[in-house]
């Protein structure tokens, strides 16, 4: 039997790799105990994702875990042991702004819960895959003190810069503000690479520009297009926190993302770091964002823009996908930004039309 963990497994990424893995006939365990509705409120719940998947699969299992209980996990681990072939690990809180109300509840959950699943994975599974999502805010607020330039509807930099194309791996994570979240991601994305090099085991961090898809459970501190399409559909206020609007992100739609996560598992390496986004050709401005939601929804955007940014964010990031590419030349991008764009909308119009009532 072949076994995929999946943590956070209700979440956009989470759901994607159950279903990709379990397409792929593994028997995919899924762990979830619902803390986004704790992070974000009832609209950010995941239990409808789980029903979902749930009622979808034949070949998934759910499991109400919290992954700081180390006793409840080690129990999974127990059951399944060498069976578990790869373990993809999504679980986390996921704002930099909620870190700043409960920074120990922030770090419990992205490090400690991290630290769990690596050694329960050197203890029972030392021969799987394990497969981690990190995040660009490891790199802090480095990346806004690039030469940037204020064009009509972003921020930009100039052609000839080397990271035109895209930031790589290079980057310094040190000497720059992070946010709590940063910083607890950054914990966790450094115990991943150790693990690999200290006890061999084959291990990747994906670190993440912004992530996107139909089943985000999208809200005001997480989840950036979903919640932006949500609020045109519906006529609710999106406020844009700084910058002008004018900060630019590159988006990677979630399958394509966990393609990647699959092309790995086909060929480990061991502590291996990649950006992964969307890439420059995926990248917008949140004023070219509501632009687009607007054009596909057929409905004007309620919004206004706060002069005050958010603490450590980025106003420029674009993901520089060269070094997965070349491991992995046969990975590629199926979904364009205005692809994944109209899949949210066309995937969510009516639930959320039923849930504004």
């Amino acid at each position: 039997m072949n076994i995929a963990i999946v943590t956070g497994s209700g979440g956009l990424i989470g759901s994607e790799a159950v279903e990709f893995f379990a397409g792929k006939g593994f028997t995919v365990v899924g762990i979830d105990n619902d803390m986004r509705k704790y992070f974000f409120g009832a609209e950010a719940s995941t239990a409808w994702n789980k029903d979902r998947l749930a009622g979808k699969l034949s070949n998934y299992v759910h499991r109400d875990i919290d992954i700081r209980d180390l006793q409840a996990l080690e129990k999974v681990f127990k059951e399944y042991t060498t069976d578990i072939k790869v373990i993809i690990h999504t679980a986390a809180q996921p704002s930099h702004d909620w870190a700043a109300k409960e920074p120990f509840t922030d770090f419990s959950v992205n490090a400690n819960g991290t630290l769990n699943l690596l050694e329960l994975t050197r203890r029972h599974c030392p021969d799987a895959v394990f497969e981690f999502c990190s995040t660009n805010k490891v790199y802090g607020d480095t990346p806004n003190f690039l030469p940037l330039q204020e064009l009509d509807t972003r921020w930009e930099i100039e052609q000839s810069h080397p990271y035109y194309p895209g930031i790589d791996e290079t980057m310094s994570i040190d000497q720059c503000k992070h946010s709590l979240f940063g910083a607890s991601k950054a914990a966790a994305d450094i115990l991943v690479q150790e693990y690999g090099r200290y006890f061999n085991i084959k291990s990747c961090i994906f670190r993440g520009g912004c992530l996107t898809g139909p089943n985000h459970s999208g809200a005001q501190l997480h989840g950036f297009l979903a919640y932006l399409m949500k609020c045109c559909v519906t006529g609710d206020k999106y406020t844009v926190f700084g910058y002008k609007g004018k900060q630019v992100r590159d988006n990677i739609h979630s399958y394509d993302f966990i393609n990647a996560f699959w092309h790995f598992y086909e060929n480990p390496r061991v502590a291996e770091v990649y950006n992964m986004g969307g890439g420059r050709g995926n990248s917008c401005s949140v004023l070219e964002a509501i632009a687009d939601c607007e054009k596909i929804s057929g409905k004007t955007m309620n919004y206004d823009i706060s002069e005050e940014n958010r603490i450590g964010d980025h106003i420029w990031y674009i993901s520089h996908l060269g070094k997965f590419q070349k491991h992995y030349p046969q990975w590629n991008q199926q979904f364009s930004l205005k692809d994944t764009l109209q899949q949210i909308h066309d995937n969510n119009v009516e639930r959320w039309a039923k849930s504004s009532v």
